[in-house]
């Protein structure tokens, strides 16, 4: 399994591209509220990334997807497609999924809102899904078998009463949109890949508040749970450092909270 090494002047792009796509999703928080449909948050979006940022929408026409972004809403698990008649209510969850493209490099996260107010269950499945992430952020360091990111982050899941998805997992991500290692979000065989400074990919665990599940739609794109429940997700591009690693994709929002930094050296 070749895995790549990323250089410092990679490293340097794929920061940047990083930073743009956390940007987008930042950008795009004061307009989902009920009444507008996820079509038109692709349109916000897309005309971000291309008019203000100059960059390339990653999922747009990739293996035919429709859309610059992939907006999944309540039951939907991943590659929800935008669209004008999904029109938000009040206590939908939802996530929006952006990748760029910046001078050939990949900058790729996904991050949930709440429309107004939810119910309990749905609200607390936000919360773990994105501490899910952290837990799994905060195993990462060079000598590690890939396998405990996905320990750690199903041990943390189940103790919460959800459950991990199985069929889909984070990527390697450089010059490509994806590439190995394959990171799944349960304990799993890895291949026996240990963990390298330089090696880039996400970690980006699809927690579902009922069974887990999950159906692909005759979209040919679409996965929903199987049990209707809701699905939660987070999403971020790390690159493994000397002690710990880089999340190129943080958000201010995530710093000031205290629960992760970009530098993360773990013990």
């Amino acid at each position: 399994m070749a895995i790549p090494l990323r250089t410092e002047q990679e490293i340097v792009k794929l920061r940047e591209a990083c930073k743009l796509a956390a940007d987008i999703l930042v950008m795009i928080e004061p307009h989902i509220k009920a009444g507008v449909s996820t079509g038109e948050l692709d349109r916000i979006c897309h005309d971000y990334m291309v008019n203000v940022q100059k960059v390339i929408p990653a999922c747009l026409n990739y293996h035919g997807f429709p859309k610059a972004t992939c907006i999944s809403l309540n039951e939907v698990v991943c590659h929800g497609i935008p669209s004008d008649d999904k029109i938000l209510k009040n206590g939908d969850i939802l996530n929006i999924d952006v990748t760029v493209i910046k001078d050939g490099y990949y900058g790729d996260n996904s991050k949930m809102y709440i429309v107004g107010e939810t119910n309990i269950r749905s609200k607390k499945l936000v919360e773990v899904a994105q501490e899910a992430l952290y837990v799994g952020l905060r195993v990462v360091k060079p000598g590690i078998r890939l396998k405990e990111i996905g320990r750690a982050v199903q041990k943390y899941t189940e103790s919460q009463t959800f459950s991990v998805v199985r069929e889909y997992c984070g990527h390697g991500i450089g010059d490509q949109f994806h590439s190995e290692p394959q990171v799944l979000h349960y304990y799993a065989d890895d291949g026996g890949v240990v963990l390298q400074k330089g090696m880039v990919f996400t970690i980006e665990p699809m927690i579902n508040a009922g069974k887990k599940e999950v159906r692909l739609m005759g979209d040919g794109w679409t996965v929903k749970t199987k049990d209707r429940s809701h699905s939660a997700q987070y999403e971020h591009q790390i690159v493994v450092t000397e002690n710990g690693c880089e999340v190129m994709t943080i958000r201010e929002e995530e710093e000031k909270a205290g629960r992760i930094t970009r530098f993360m050296e773990n013990k």
